[in-house]
């Protein structure tokens, strides 16, 4: 099982950035991949970013690709999803989640951040 505290998440005008951040608590986060996910009234929640711990290898949803980055800091156990060209489509509740690697289900949950692009 594997804590995830986040930070970040507000208003923010269409073509703007904003960062979010989550700080992961386990004891092998080599073992997960860690991943930001969105949720939209109405829509299933999403996979826009993500990747795993050990190797780094990141994957993006193509609705974010070329404006959203995904990082994680080691030492402090954070990972970071910088958001920009911000527009109103990304509004969203945000959520931090892992996964066993090898799952297909996140099994591990944030409270989630509420991000709003408006125009």
């Amino acid at each position: 099982q594997v804590q995830l505290e986040e930070s970040g998440g507000g208003l923010v005008q269409a073509g703007g950035s904003m960062r979010l951040s989550c700080v992961a608590s386990a004891r092998a986060l080599s073992m997960y991949v860690i991943g930001w996910l969105r949720q939209t009234p109405g829509e299933e929640r999403e996979v826009v970013a993500a990747f795993t711990w050990s190797e780094g290898i990141t994957y993006y949803a193509d609705s974010v690709k070329g404006r959203f980055a995904i990082s994680r800091d080691t030492y402090r156990n954070t990972v970071t999803l910088q958001m920009n060209s911000l527009k109103p489509e990304d509004t969203g509740v945000y959520y931090c989640a892992a996964k066993p690697r090898g799952n297909r289900e996140y099994t591990s949950w944030g409270q989630g951040t509420q991000v709003t692009v408006f125009s």
